[in-house]
C-alpha cells in the first residue's frame, strides 16, 4: 500500500540511507550488491561507508526487494549535495513497477480407467526473475526437468510443478523462458502465484473426466501424501464439503505446498452483478510446530485477500508500450464491501516450523476458480477470473 520511498544522504564521507528495503545487501554472486552495494557504487565510496537503516515495509511482498527508488534517491541525494527524501506517486508507484511474470501454461494427460493420471506433460513459459540478478545467468530452452532445479532453469518458473504433488508415472515438465520488455519481480509466493493456479484447475478438470468429486479424487490420489490429504480433509470438513451450498452459490477446493508448509482451501462463491461474489473461505494449514497461532491466523488471513485481490481484479494492461492502470480507481483492491468471511484452522504438526508470510496465497486463485467453473459450467484458465 505505502509507495515507494527512500531518504538518501550522500556525502564525501559515505552514504547513509532510510528505506523500507527488502535487499539491504547482497552475496558477490548476485548483481548490484543489494542496495548497500548500488548506493556505494553511485557515490564513489566503499560499501564499508554505507550505512542502511530499514524502515517499515508498509507491504513490500517481494516489490521492496528491487533497488530503483534506493538508485533513483541515492543519485538526487548526489546531485544536490544535500540529504533528500523521495516518495514516489501511486501514479508512479503502479505504473513503473515491477510485475510479478506473466505466465502461460500448456497441460495434457491421461487418466487410467479408474480416472487416475498416468502421464502428465506440461509447459511452462514465463520470463526468469533469476536472470536479472546473477549474470549470465540463461536457463536452458525448453531444458527437461528430472527435479526442481536442472539445466540452469530458474526455480521460482517451475517450483509446485517440478516438485508436482500428485503421483504420476511419466512426469514430463518443461520450461521456456520468454524474453519480454517487462520489468518482473518476486510477488508473494513467487512462482507458486501461477503453478498452483494451473496445476489446481487442471486436477479439477481431471476429476471432473473421471466423474469424480474432486475433494474425494484428491483424498484418492494423496493417499501417500499424508500432510497434504490432512488440511484437504480438515478445510473439506469444516466447509461443509458433503453439504450442498445455498442455491445460486458454489464450491472450490485447492490444495498447494510451498515454503514447507501445506494449505488447503476451500472458497465458496456466487455471481452478484455479473461478477464474482466470494462469500466464504476456508483455509486449513499444517505449518509445522506452531509458537504463536495468532500469527498464523493472520497471515493466512492476510494472504487469502492478497490473493482474492489478484484473483478477481489485479488486471496490468500495457498499450503503447506503457501500463495504462494509474490509481485504486482502475486497479482496485479488495475493500471490506467485498470480504468474504475466512475461518483458519491450523493442523496439530510436530514438524518443523514452515513458512506462513507466503503460502496461503497460492490456493485461493484455483480455489474460487474451480467454484466459478461448478457454478457457470465452464472453465476458468486465465486471471484476473471473468464471467463475462
Amino acid at each position: 500500500m505505502e509507495p515507494m520511498n527512500c531518504t538518501a544522504d550522500v556525502r564525501a564521507d559515505g552514504v547513509t540511507v532510510w528505506a523500507p528495503t527488502q535487499f539491504q545487501a547482497a552475496p558477490g554472486y548476485l548483481a548490484g550488491g543489494g542496495s548497500r552495494g548500488v548506493a556505494a557504487s553511485i557515490a564513489g565510496v566503499g560499501v564499508d561507508q554505507v550505512d542502511i537503516h530499514t524502515t517499515h515495509l508498509g507491504g513490500g511482498f517481494g516489490r521492496r526487494s528491487e533497488l530503483d527508488f534506493v538508485r533513483e534517491a541515492v543519485e538526487i541525494s548526489k546531485a544536490v549535495g544535500r540529504a533528500i527524501r523521495l516518495v514516489w506517486t501511486r501514479e508512479d508507484d503502479i505504473r513503473h513497477d515491477h510485475y510479478r511474470p506473466a505466465a502461460r501454461h500448456t497441460i495434457a494427460a491421461g487418466i487410467d480407467p479408474a480416472g487416475r493420471p498416468v502421464f502428465w506433460r506440461h509447459r511452462v513459459a514465463a520470463p526468469s526473475i533469476l536472470a536479472k540478478f546473477i549474470p549470465g545467468f540463461v536457463p536452458d530452452w525448453m531444458a527437461h526437468l528430472a527435479g526442481p532445479l536442472k539445466g540452469g532453469i530458474d526455480p521460482s518458473a517451475v517450483e509446485g510443478v517440478a516438485d508436482l504433488a500428485y503421483p504420476v508415472p511419466h512426469l514430463d515438465v518443461r520450461y521456456h523462458q520468454a524474453k519480454l520488455a517487462v520489468p518482473v519481480g518476486y510477488w508473494r509466493s513467487v512462482g507458486h502465484t501461477h503453478t498452483a493456479f494451473a496445476v489446481e484447475c487442471f486436477v479439477d478438470e481431471l476429476a471432473e473426466a473421471a466423474g469424480r468429486d474432486p475433494v474425494e479424487y484428491r483424498r484418492e490420489l494423496l493417499a501417500e501424501r499424508p500432510r497434504h490429504r490432512a488440511v484437504l480433509e480438515l478445510a473439506a470438513e469444516r466447509a461443509g464439503w458433503s453439504v450442498p451450498p445455498a442455491a445460486g452459490r458454489a464450491r472450490g477446493v485447492a490444495v498447494h505446498e510451498s515454503f514447507g508448509s501445506y494449505v488447503a482451501e476451500v472458497a465458496e462463491v456466487g455471481i452478484e452483478a455479473g461478477k464474482v461474489k466470494v462469500h466464504r473461505v476456508v483455509c486449513a494449514v499444517d505449518c509445522g510446530v506452531v509458537v504463536n497461532p495468532d500469527t498464523v491466523v493472520a497471515q493466512m488471513e492476510g494472504a487469502i485477500v492478497y490473493g482474492l485481490t489478484a484473483a478477481l481484479m489485479g488486471r496490468i494492461t500495457i498499450a503503447g508500450g506503457r501500463v495504462t492502470e494509474s490509481n485504486f480507481h482502475d486497479y482496485p483492491v479488495l475493500r471490506m464491501r467485498d470480504m468474504p468471511v475466512v475461518e483458519v484452522h491450523l493442523v496439530a504438526s510436530r514438524f518443523e516450523p514452515g513458512g506462513v508470510g507466503e503460502p496461503g496465497t497460492p490456493p485461493i486463485a484455483p480455489a474460487v476458480a474451480n467454484a466459478v467453473s461448478r457454478l457457470i459450467g465452464r472453465r476458468i484458465r486465465s486471471l484476473p477470473i471473468s464471467v463475462a
